[in-house]
């Protein structure tokens, strides 16, 4: 196996070191570092965090290749950064199955750019009516830990009391989409005052913190552990702190878009907006940037969710809902959240690999820079501005909302297990 030498790199966005990287692990980290025979990576200042982990990632592959593959979602993963992502279950066939989580789980194996752990569903077919196969998933090669209906809320409180109680037995996870469905028929963005004038469906944000508040306490009564996705009002940031406070076994994340987009952006009509959770307002984009600095928020998940250009080029109401972010993730976490002091590199390196790759279980992943590591790496030139321009994506598909917009930071490189998926910016 070859040596690497990151020389002059500011890990954790600390004091310029090197870092050598012997084989699939981290050799030595410190200052003056050199290494017969190595290939020398010139930092020059470029901030180096351990890969970052998705815990919240749609594939799409089986049945929706026209939107993405776990070729290319991995691909587009390694451009942004991330050394292992969560692949969620509304596939097709449902990955409600021992069969097609191994499935999804092999081709992450085979294709190489990071590692792929599958998303279990907690009920057949996301249908909500029946408890999927979870022990054998969880005993399959693909050894999942992590059950989500995601697409679909799992409304009916008794089935998602046996999931959380069945899933205690090897302190798996429920990840929880939080969308009371009664509450948001027809909806078509978020409740409130630009709904009202656009005459569009609103969508209350009680319909997800009445959701979240019976499943924290439904963990509190099992003992168990519930994840909140894309968590995306103020309100639902209050009932998650409360919980906390209670010792409940509670995590959730927040997307980057929820960081940084408004409901002011539907005025446009433009479907690239439309998402679920919807954008919602700045009061409540303040409130999760505060919690995910404060830590109410663990981590930041993408909810990477690519569609065809035919899917999202109509009008509003037959658009399909979701945007892609693995490419972007990353420089909207900067701009939001590093850029406007609320939190540090180091920080990020919490939000964005360490706690996703805890509450997921991704051995290897999420770990500190030093000596011994895995070497799971990525390095990211904060000091880089530019306009997004999707033609470039690795993604399939091209539904992002930040096209022509300028963001800051470029990941360079990317490190799986000593092997570099990403030089320069280009994919290996």
């Amino acid at each position: 196996m070859s040596k690497i030498l990151i020389r002059g790199a500011k890990v954790l966005g600390g004091e310029p070191q090197d870092v050598l990287i012997d084989g699939e692990t981290i050799a030595e980290v410190g200052t003056g570092l050199s290494a017969e025979g190595a290939e020398v990576i010139e930092a020059d200042g470029k901030v180096l965090l351990p890969g970052l982990v998705d815990l919240h990632t749609h594939l799409r592959e089986p049945g929706r290749e026209d939107s993405e593959t776990v070729l290319t979602g991995t691909r587009a993963a390694a451009s942004g950064g991330y050394t292992a992502v969560f692949a969620m279950a509304n596939t097709f066939p449902v990955a409600d199955t021992a069969g097609v989580v191994e499935q999804v789980w092999r081709l992450g194996k085979e294709h190489g750019y990071c590692d792929v752990q599958p998303i279990g569903a907690v009920t057949v077919g996301l249908e909500g009516r029946k408890l999927a196969e979870l022990g054998a998933m969880h005993e399959s090669a693909a050894g999942v830990t992590v059950f989500s209906d995601d697409g679909k809320c799992v409304d009916d409180a008794v089935i998602m009391r046996r999931a959380l109680e069945y899933v205690k037995a090897f302190d798996g996870v429920v990840a929880q989409h939080a969308q009371e469905p009664r509450l948001t028929e027809g909806a078509q963005m978020n409740e409130g005052v630009v709904s009202a004038e656009l005459g569009l469906g609103g969508w209350p944000a009680v319909a997800e913190e009445s959701i979240i508040a019976r499943d924290v306490l439904l963990a509190e009564h099992v003992g168990s552990r519930v994840h909140i996705c894309h968590l995306s009002t103020a309100g639902s940031v209050e009932i998650v702190r409360w919980a906390k406070s209670r010792g409940i076994r509670v995590t959730a994340e927040v997307t980057p878009h929820h960081l940084l987009l408004t409901d002011e952006l539907v005025r446009t009509y433009d479907p690239v907006y439309k998402v679920n959770p919807p954008l919602r307002t700045q009061r409540d984009v303040m409130a999760l940037r505060e919690a995910l600095a404060d830590g109410t928020i663990d981590i930041v998940a993408t909810d990477h969710a690519p569609h065809p250009h035919e899917d999202k080029d109509c009008e509003w109401a037959a658009a399909a809902m979701g945007m892609v972010g693995l490419e972007t993730a990353l420089s909207v976490v900067q701009e939001t959240m590093v850029d406007t002091g609320l939190l540090d590199w180091a920080g990020v390196a919490d939000r964005m690999s360490a706690k996703p790759a805890r509450i997921g279980g991704a051995i290897g992943h999420g770990r500190p820079v030093s000596a011994g590591e895995p070497a799971n790496l990525t390095l990211v030139d904060t000091a880089y501005r530019g306009q997004v321009d999707p033609a470039g994506f690795a993604s399939r598909s091209r539904n992002t909302p930040y096209q022509g917009r300028e963001l800051p930071g470029r990941v360079t490189h990317t490190w799986l297990r000593g092997k570099a998926t990403l030089v320069d910016g280009k994919l290996t």
